[in-house]
C-alpha cells in the first residue's frame, strides 16, 4: 500500500523532479517508509512507499530487465505468485519478491489488457518508454483512488489524492459548481466527476492510455450477469464459503503484522472466522471499538465474537469529544468533501489497530454484493407502497410526519421519514433519496445557482445505462457497486486508514470471489425476507446466532445529537446565515430554517446539516 504520483508533458518537453517530488510529497502519509522518483525526458513518476512486501527489496518506481519499462503501483495484487511463476516461464527475470515487478513484466506480455489478470487492489502508472506511452489503470471494485488532470499542450498529470495532481503547478485550484450538486445530492462525487474543476477520477475497471498528447479511455472487466443454475441453495451457500476462505487466504499474505477489524456484524465477522481456518484463532488479532452512546456502540457484539472463535482481541471505548476533535484534522487530509460521518470512527478504529499491525482486513463490499442493506427490503416495500390508493398513501405521510423526532441511531421516525422520501421515485432515485441528503427539489431551494443541470436526470440516467436486462434487485445492487461503494464506502476506508498509514484490505471484493457471487441468482443474496441471505447462511454455526440475525447497525456516530449539542456552536459559525450569504454558493434563509428546525427539535435535519458543515469545514481548509 502506497502513495503515487506523476505527469507527463506533451510535445516532448522534459520534466521537472522538482515538481514531481512537490507532487509525492503531499501524500507522504500513505507511504512513509521512503519515497522514490524517475525521471527522464517528458515523464516523472513518483512512489511513496508503506513496505508490505519484501520490504528490503520493493522500492518504486520498479522497472523491468533493460529499464524500458517502469511502473508506479498503489496497491497489493493477490495472485502474483501465479502470475510470476507463469511469466518465469515465458522467459521474464524478477530481481526482488515484491508484487509490483510482475506488474512491468506483465505489460511486456499481456500489453494494455494487461488489467484483466489481476486480482487485486491497485491503482497504477506504467510509462512504456519505446512507444512513449503513459498507462494508468485501477482495480475492478475501486478499492485504490486515482486522479488525473490534463494539463495545457497536451499533457497529463495523475495521484492517488487530489491534492498530489493540485500540486502540479499547472493544474488549477477551483470549485466545479456541478460537482458541488453532486456532493449535496449523493454526500460524495462519484467517478469520474471530483469537486474540483477539470480534475477526475478514472472509474474502477477502466484504463486510461495517453500517447501523442491523446487520451483514450476503455472498460477492461464488467461483472458476469446472473445465472440461474439450478442448483440448490444450499450447496451454493457451502461453495461460498470454500470460495470465500480461500479468498481471505489470498488477502493474509504479508511481511509485516496483519489484523481483523471486527465490527461484530456479520460481514466483519465472517472475515474472522474464515481467518481462523487458516491460522491458529488465538495469533488472531482483531480490532473494534466503542462509543458511550449505547445506540451506536457495536462493542458488546463484536466482543461476543471474538469470544466465540477465541481471537486475541482489542477493544478501546471512545467519547464525543475523541470524535468531535477528528474534525479539523479530517478537514486537513480530505481533498474533497465527504459527507458520510463515519469516516470519524473509521480512522479512529483505523490510528487504535496501527499502533499494533500495518495490515487489516475488513467485511467492506458483502453489503454492495449480497444485498445487505434495510434499502433492499425498503425497495420491495415502496413496491407494495406504489400500489396502495392515493389516498391511502396521503394518509400514511400525515400520520408519519406527525411522529415525534427521534434522535438515536436509525430510530423508528428517521426510517420512516427517510423511506418516504424516496417512496414515489423510479426505484433507482429511491435508493438515493434513502441514502442521500438532498432531493433535487430540495438542491433547487439551497443553492443560489441552481439551474445548473438537473442531478437526479443524470442519476436516473446512469442507472439506465447499467446491466438494463437484469432483474430489479441485480439492477440496484450494480448502481450500488457503481457509484456507492467506490466513492462512498471504499474511498472512506481508503482515506481514513492510509491517514495513519494502515492497510486495510477487503476479501469480499477478491476478484474470483466477486465472478462467483455476481453469476449467483438475486435470490440467493435477498430472498425470503432476508438480506445477505448466502453469507447469512453459509456463517451459520460458524457464528453466533444472535450475530447473524440481528438487523444491519452502519458503523455511525450520534450526529443528530450532536447537532443539537457540542457541535451547535460551529454549526452556528459555519453555517451563520451572513457567513452563508457572504460565501454565495447556498441561500441562507434556507440554511438557517435547517439550523433552526433541528435545534428546536421539531425535525431531523441530521444528514443534510452534516452534508453542509462537512463542506464548510472543506471549504475554508482547501478554498479559503
Amino acid at each position: 500500500m502506497c502513495g503515487i504520483a506523476g505527469y507527463v508533458n506533451g510535445g516532448g518537453r522534459p520534466a521537472d523532479h522538482e515538481i514531481v517530488s512537490t507532487m509525492t510529497s503531499t501524500i507522504t502519509h500513505r507511504g512513509p517508509d521512503g519515497s522514490g522518483y524517475y525521471v527522464s525526458g517528458p515523464v516523472a513518476l513518483g512512489h511513496r512507499r508503506l513496505s508490505i512486501i519484501d520490504i528490503g527489496g520493493g522500492a518504486q518506481p520498479m522497472s523491468n530487465e533493460d529499464d524500458s519499462i517502469w511502473v508506479t503501483f498503489n496497491g497489493e495484487i493477490y495472485n502474483d505468485l501465479d502470475l510470476r511463476a507463469e511469466l518465469h516461464r515465458a522467459g521474464h527475470q524478477f530481481k526482488n519478491a515484491s508484487d509490483t515487478e510482475g506488474l512491468v513484466h506483465l505489460y511486456e506480455q499481456e500489453g494494455e489488457s494487461f488489467p484483466a489478470r489481476l486480482n487485486g487492489m491497485f491503482a497504477l502508472a506504467i510509462w512504456d518508454a519505446p512507444n512513449q506511452r503513459l498507462i494508468l489503470t485501477r482495480d475492478r471494485m475501486g478499492q485504490k483512488p486515482l486522479f488525473y488532470a490534463e494539463l495545457p499542450g497536451g499533457g497529463l498529470a495523475f495521484g492517488s489524492e487530489a491534492k498530489a495532481v493540485l500540486a502540479h503547478p499547472e493544474v488549477g485550484r477551483r470549485l466545479d459548481p456541478r460537482g458541488l450538486a453532486r456532493y449535496l445530492f449523493y454526500e460524495y462525487v462519484p467517478a469520474p466527476n471530483s469537486i474540483w474543476l477539470g480534475l477526475k477520477k478514472l472509474p474502477p475497471a477502466h484504463t486510461l492510455i495517453w500517447q501523442d498528447g491523446k487520451i483514450r479511455i476503455e472498460r477492461y472487466w464488467t461483472a458476469p450477469d446472473p445465472v440461474e443454475t439450478g442448483e440448490p441453495f444450499e450447496n451454493a451457500a457451502k461453495q461460498f464459503w470454500t470460495d470465500f476462505v480461500a479468498a481471505v487466504g489470498r488477502h493474509t499474505r504479508s511481511d509485516v503484522p496483519l489484523g481483523v477489524f471486527l465490527s461484530g456484524g456479520v460481514d466483519s465477522s465472517s472475515v474472522a472466522a474464515a481467518m481462523c481456518e487458516w491460522s491458529a484463532a488465538d495469533q488472531i488479532r482483531t480490532f473494534s471499538i466503542g462509543f458511550d452512546d449505547p445506540s451506536f456502540d457495536e462493542s458488546p457484539h463484536s466482543r461476543l465474537v471474538a469470544s466465540q472463535l477465541g481471537t486475541n482481541h482489542h477493544e478501546r471505548k471512545f467519547s464525543a469529544d475523541d470524535v468531535l476533535r477528528l474534525l479539523p484534522e479530517v478537514a486537513n487530509w480530505l481533498d474533497e468533501p465527504f459527507g458520510d460521518a463515519s469516516i470519524l470512527p473509521t480512522h479512529l478504529l483505523s490510528r487504535f489497530a496501527r499502533e499494533q499491525v500495518t495490515v487489516a482486513l475488513g467485511g467492506d463490499g458483502a453489503d454492495e454484493l449480497l444485498a445487505g442493506y434495510p434499502t433492499f427490503k425498503a425497495e420491495r416495500a415502496a413496491r407494495f407502497y406504489a400500489r396502495l390508493p392515493k389516498p391511502a398513501r396521503s394518509v400514511a405521510r400525515a400520520a408519519v410526519a406527525r411522529l415525534p423526532v427521534d434522535h438515536r441511531n436509525m430510530s423508528f421516525d428517521f426510517k420512516l421519514k427517510q423511506f418516504l422520501r424516496g417512496a414515489d421515485e423510479p426505484i433507482a432515485l429511491a435508493h438515493q433519496r434513502w441514502m442521500g441528503s438532498f432531493s433535487g427539489r430540495e438542491l433547487s431551494s439551497l443553492l443560489v445557482n441552481s439551474d445548473l443541470f438537473d442531478v437526479e436526470r443524470e442519476h436516473l440516467e446512469r442507472s439506465e445505462g447499467l446491466a438494463p436486462a437484469l432483474d430489479p434487485l441485480s439492477r440496484s445492487l450494480r448502481l450500488y457497486q457503481d457509484t456507492y461503494l467506490p466513492d462512498d464506502i471504499l474511498s472512506k476506508v481508503d482515506r481514513a486508514s492510509m491517514a495513519c498509514s494502515l492497510e486495510v484490505r477487503a476479501p469480499f471484493l477478491d476478484a474470483d470471489l466477486v465472478d462467483s457471487i455476481q453469476a449467483l441468482p438475486a435470490v440467493f443474496k435477498y430472498g425470503n425476507g432476508q438480506t445477505k441471505r448466502l453469507l447469512k447462511q453459509a456463517a451459520r454455526g460458524r457464528l453466533p446466532a444472535t450475530i447473524l440475525d440481528r438487523p444491519k447497525k452502519g458503523f455511525g456516530i450520534p450526529v443528530a445529537r450532536w447537532l443539537r449539542g457540542p457541535l451547535a456552536p460551529l454549526l452556528d459559525d459555519l453555517l451563520g446565515q451572513e457567513r452563508i450569504n457572504r460565501q454565495g454558493l447556498f441561500r441562507g434563509d434556507v440554511v438557517r430554517r435547517l439550523v433552526v428546525e433541528h435545534q428546536a427539535g421539531t425535525h431531523d435535519h441530521r444528514k443534510p446539516l452534516w452534508t453542509l458543515l462537512v463542506f464548510q469545514l472543506w471549504h475554508d481548509r482547501w478554498l479559503g
